[in-house]
C-alpha cells in the first residue's frame, strides 16, 4: 500500500472500548492513508474515545436501531465511502450448554453474529455501489473452529460467524471486496473481566450439575494476568489486521497465537475423538 495518500480511506471498527478494538483502533488512526471510525457501546466510552482524538460514534451491536444509526452517520460523514470494515465488537457468555437459556443465547448472538451481521450487509452495500471493493475483517475466535466446555454460546457464535464469512466469501469471488477472519486465540485484553459479568448476570452454579466445573472457571476468570500461557497483546492481532488491509490478495484466515496455530494443526490431523481428548484437557 502507498503510505503517501493524500486521501484517506474510511475504516470501521467496533468494540474499541478496550482490548483489541481499542488498541486497533488507535495504531490504525496514526497510520497515514486511513480514517477511524471507532465504535463503542457506552456513550462515556465514546467520550472517552473522543476525548483522545480519535473519531468516535455510539453503536451498539445488540440493538437494529442504533446499528442503522451509527453507520448512517459514518456514511455521512465519509460521503458514502467504506474502504473496510473491522468487526471486533463482541462478548463471551459462559456456561455449560444445558444451563443456557434461549434468552441468554439469544443474547450472546444479537451482539456476536447478528448485530455483525447487519453492520456487514450495510458495508457491503456501500462498497458494491463505490465500484465494488473493500475490505471485510472478522474479529473470530480459536473457538470459532475448536470447542472448550463451558464455552458454548461464545464458540457457536463464532462459528456462525465463520460459516457466513466463508460462505460471504464465495459469494464476493466475483468482486475486489475481500473477506478475512482473525483468529487469535489468548489475547491481553478485558474480555475474561466481561465475561466474568455475563456469567454472574446469567448463570446460576449453585442451582447446575456442573457446579464444581464453574469454580474452576470462575478461578480462570477472575485470575491477575494472563490466565494461559502463550497470551500476546493486542498488537498480535492488529499486525494481522494490517496484513487484511494491505495486502492485495489478503488471506482468508489468519492465525495469531501459539495455541491457535496448534489447534488448527491438531484439528486436522486428529480424529474428533482424538482431538476430544485434548481439548477435555485443555477446559
Amino acid at each position: 500500500m502507498n503510505n503517501t495518500r493524500t486521501i484517506d480511506r474510511p475504516v470501521i471498527i467496533t468494540g474499541c472500548s478496550s482490548g483489541i478494538g481499542y488498541h486497533c483502533a488507535s495504531m490504525l488512526s496514526k497510520r497515514p492513508g486511513y480514517r477511524v471510525f471507532a465504535t463503542a457501546r457506552k456513550a462515556e466510552d465514546v467520550a472517552r474515545l473522543k476525548g483522545q482524538g480519535l473519531e468516535s460514534v455510539q453503536l451498539d451491536l445488540a440493538e437494529e436501531q442504533s446499528v442503522d444509526e451509527a453507520f448512517a452517520e459514518i456514511m455521512q460523514r465519509t460521503g458514502n465511502q467504506l474502504y473496510a470494515l473491522f468487526n471486533n465488537g463482541a462478548y463471551g457468555q459462559p456456561g455449560a450448554v444445558e444451563d443456557l437459556s434461549r434468552a441468554v443465547l439469544r443474547e450472546q448472538f444479537e451482539t456476536n453474529l447478528f448485530g455483525t451481521h447487519q453492520l456487514t450487509r450495510l458495508a457491503i452495500r456501500v462498497m458494491r455501489a463505490q465500484g465494488g471493493h473493500g475490505r471485510i475483517v472478522q474479529d473470530s475466535s480459536v473457538l470459532g473452529f475448536v470447542s472448550l466446555a463451558m464455552r458454548g454460546a461464545y464458540s457457536a457464535s463464532k462459528y456462525a460467524l465463520e460459516g457466513l464469512s466463508d460462505t460471504l466469501r464465495l459469494e464476493l469471488a466475483d468482486t475486489d471486496i475481500h473477506v478475512s477472519l482473525i483468529e487469535p486465540g489468548p489475547i491481553e485484553s478485558k474480555f475474561r473481566h466481561n465475561a466474568f459479568l455475563m456469567y454472574r448476570k446469567n448463570i446460576n452454579p449453585d442451582a447446575s450439575v456442573h457446579h464444581d466445573k464453574y469454580l474452576a472457571a470462575e478461578a480462570r476468570l477472575t485470575k491477575e494476568g494472563p490466565a494461559v500461557p502463550f497470551t500476546l497483546p493486542p498488537d498480535a492481532v492488529y499486525k494481522k489486521l494490517l496484513q487484511a488491509l494491505e495486502h492485495p490478495c489478503p488471506r482468508p484466515r489468519y492465525y495469531v497465537t501459539f495455541p491457535t496455530y496448534l489447534l488448527g494443526f491438531l484439528k486436522r490431523v486428529l480424529s474428533t475423538r482424538g482431538l476430544d481428548s485434548v481439548l477435555r484437557k485443555i477446559g
